[in-house]
Order: C-alpha cells, then sequence, then structure tokens
C-alpha cells in the first residue's frame, strides 16, 4: 500500500472515530455524566470556599491581636519623662505671684 493510501485510511478511520465520538459526547448518557462531575465540581468549590473564608477571618484576628500587641509594647517602652526642668508656665506662674 502506498503512503498516499495509508494516509486516505488514517483520515477516513479518524473521520468515523470523530462522528462515532460526536454522537457518544451527545449522548443522554454522556449529559447525565456532564451533570453529575460539574454538579461535584460546585460542591468541591463550596467547600474551598467555606474553609477560605475560614482562614481569612483567622488571619484577620490574628493581624489584630498582633497589631493590639505592638500598641501594648510601645506604650510599655516609651521612656517617662523626669521633670529636671520646670516648664515655662510654671516659671510664668511663679514670676507673677511675687
Amino acid at each position: 500500500m502506498t503512503t498516499i493510501g495509508k494516509s486516505a485510511l488514517l483520515f477516513l478511520g479518524g473521520v468515523l472515530f470523530g462522528t462515532a465520538g460526536i454522537k457518544v459526547l451527545s449522548s443522554k448518557d454522556a449529559k447525565k455524566a456532564y451533570t453529575h462531575c460539574t454538579a461535584a465540581v460546585l460542591r468541591a468549590k463550596d467547600s474551598v470556599m467555606k474553609t477560605v473564608t475560614t482562614v481569612q477571618e483567622n488571619a484577620e484576628d490574628i493581624y489584630a491581636e498582633a497589631k493590639q500587641i505592638n500598641l501594648d509594647r510601645e506604650e510599655n517602652e516609651k521612656p517617662v519623662a523626669l521633670e529636671s526642668e520646670p516648664d515655662e508656665s510654671v516659671e510664668a506662674a511663679n514670676e507673677n505671684e511675687v
């Protein structure tokens, strides 16, 4: 058989296989399978979205607590101002009394 004959047979086989494939893929049973697969994907999506929401809420809580810890730490680390020099307002008040 020549190369052209082999190519023609492969082409015809592909056309027949494709036509049969289209019939199978568009049958009632195939549509039912597609519907069930799509429903399973939607259920999985809902489950993933619930998990993502939970993780986001936990991350927001952790972030808020971390900010509060840093604010508390800043408050505790602020140096206490020692009054070695009197305020100008106190000096002005003392001068007015004399």
